[in-house]
């Protein structure tokens, strides 16, 4: 017994200071992972959600994704997947979108890019690429997280064994600044299963998205600012429209033809 108590007194105290160090990590990485001054919305007809970017920590991936924005790569995208409690994850926009896309997306929406894998932790908010096997097959394709998942970060220390668990890592790049009420919502609505992934019976749209910079409105004026962004809202709006009316023509005319 005095043996047992001896080793219990050791490895008590042990786990504590690990279990301290595990969380003094996560809350120095969230702190060391800064936003930038970019927000970009996606529109659904659920509501809206923002979000924004950390370019010193994910610098490609950023590039990339806010120009595929700026393209209108994402809008007539959809959430092709929604697991309740763990992520919702936005299609590629190569196959994923209901819209054709034009030579430009395109060519961008195909680039592949490289892990940057960091010490970001993947919380509730999180935005993470999605991949296959291969760790530099990120495309066009993240995921909100819905709760914490701290199995997507890489390694995960398990007390019970007192053993490091690896796991396949994921890029973070960012996170969502407004809009969790959008995504509660989306977690409410009906699924199904297909393999491994919970998605939602009904397509859920992404009708349109658009982006601005916070760093603008220093020194310039609020009317200023919002003429800028509904700008923005107008030109994506209006290219959507256009890719729409384009496949619908293409459709009308395939039918003809047959």
């Amino acid at each position: 017994m005095a043996i047992s108590s001896r080793l219990i007194g050791g490895v008590l105290p042990l786990l504590l200071l690990l279990g301290f160090l595990t969380v003094s990590s996560e809350v120095k990485a969230l702190e060391e992972a800064r936003l930038g001054s970019i927000r970009v919305v996606f529109q659904l007809k659920y509501g809206d959600i923002e979000f924004g970017f950390y370019p010193e920590v994910a610098p490609i991936t950023v590039k990339h994704i806010l120009k595929l924005v700026k393209l209108g790569a994402y809008n007539s995208n959809h959430f092709f997947r929604v697991d309740r409690g763990f992520v919702a994850q936005v299609a590629d926009v190569v196959g994923g979108r209901e819209a054709p896309l034009n030579a430009e997306q395109r060519e961008e929406g195909e680039k592949t890019i490289p892990g940057e894998f960091s010490k970001v932790k993947h919380v509730r908010g999180t935005l993470s690429m999605g991949r296959y096997s291969d760790p530099d097959s990120a495309a066009s394709s993240f995921s909100m997280l819905l709760g914490n998942a701290p199995h997507l970060d890489g390694q995960v220390f398990e007390f019970n064994t007192l053993l490091a668990i690896d796991y396949p890592q994921y890029a973070v790049f960012g996170k969502v600044t407004k809009g969790y009420e959008t995504l509660s919502k989306l977690e409410e609505l009906p699924t199904r299963t297909e393999g491994i992934f919970v998605m939602p019976v009904e397509r859920i749209s992404i009708m349109s998205s658009y982006y601005y910079d916070l760093a603008e409105k220093i020194g310039g004026s609020t009317c200023e600012d919002e003429v800028t962004v509904l700008r923005r809202r107008l030109i994506q709006t209006s290219d959507l429209i256009e890719e729409q009316v384009s496949s619908r023509e293409i459709s009308v005319v395939r039918q003809e033809m047959c």
